[in-house]
């Protein structure tokens, strides 16, 4: 009977699918592990009691694990979840998961307004009016959060190091959360930017961490328009990309009054806005 402690628990995000893998004029038939890309469908209940509603909002493809953590992050981006996560019960089946809010007035929903699916990949695709995509950011202070550079170069190696569904795959996008001295508070891994962040979100909501003013957000990729609108509506300043970003993210930080930082590799970046919070 092996040992307990070496007893290793699959993770909820992979599987072990055949392939066959090729090298020179060689051919093996073996198994590989696999990033899951599964249906979640979100859906809330609302209302003032007895006269509760449920609705399906959005289904998203994900990694599967930390579901609750994406609902309660995607409708806290949202502008649904605005409570304390601690006062958010959530039911959930397989590849389904409802956010029972607590009892009071309708929500606002307008700005969920999806088609009925949203592709791992993009977060927005489904919004059906522009508007839409301007959510209402909430108004934060101000932050005194400065940092040196060089802070930030140790940043990609120490999410890396620590993305364990993507050391057993190969690929898959991760969003970490540093405090103001670099050391990593969270992160979480999924198929599709959106959603990794959106746990991360969810996590730092049920942590009871938010706004998030004083930290660093660390995205493994490149910097979208949504992801910044994210970080906004979660109080955090300082988004840190390994990619680029796009225009219409610089234009979404300078607006929101985050500093934004791009193709973070071999101690070198760009600031793209809010450069005053970094120091060389």
């Amino acid at each position: 009977m092996p040992d307990s402690s070496e007893i290793v628990v699959p993770s909820p995000g992979i599987t072990r699918l055949p392939v066959q893998k090729i090298a020179g004029s060689s051919l093996q038939a073996t198994n590989d592990p696999i990033a899951i890309e599964d249906p979640l469908e979100i859906r809330i209940q609302y209302g003032p009691a007895g006269r509760r509603q449920e609705q399906s909002l959005s289904v998203t493809m994900r990694t599967p694990g930390n579901d609750e953590e994406l609902a309660l992050g995607w409708l806290y981006t949202e502008g649904i979840v605005q409570t304390a996560a601690k006062d958010v019960l959530t039911r959930s089946t397989p590849n389904t998961i409802t956010i029972l809010l607590p009892e009071g007035p309708t929500p606002d929903l307008s700005r969920t307004q999806r088609h009925s699916y949203t592709s791992s990949s993009c977060g927005v695709c489904g919004k059906t009016s522009l508007d839409s995509l301007r959510a209402d950011i909430p108004k934060t202070a101000d932050t005194e959060l400065t940092i040196p550079a060089t802070l930030l170069y140790p940043l990609p190696n120490l999410l890396r190091e620590s993305q364990d569904i993507f050391d057993a795959t190969g690929g898959l996008h991760a969003a970490g959360l540093f405090d103001h001295q670099g050391r990593l508070m969270a992160l979480r891994e999924d198929i599709g930017r959106h959603n990794a962040l959106d746990k991360l979100i969810g996590h730092a909501a049920q942590q009871q961490w938010l706004p998030a003013s004083q930290t660093i957000l660390l995205l493994s990729g490149r910097a979208c328009f949504e992801l910044i609108q994210k970080a906004a509506m979660a109080g955090i300043k300082m988004v840190v990309a390994v990619g680029p970003p796009s225009s219409l993210a610089v234009k979404q930080a300078e607006d929101t009054g985050i500093t934004l930082v791009g193709f973070l590799r071999q101690q070198r970046f760009n600031i793209y806005s809010g450069a005053h919070r970094i120091h060389v």
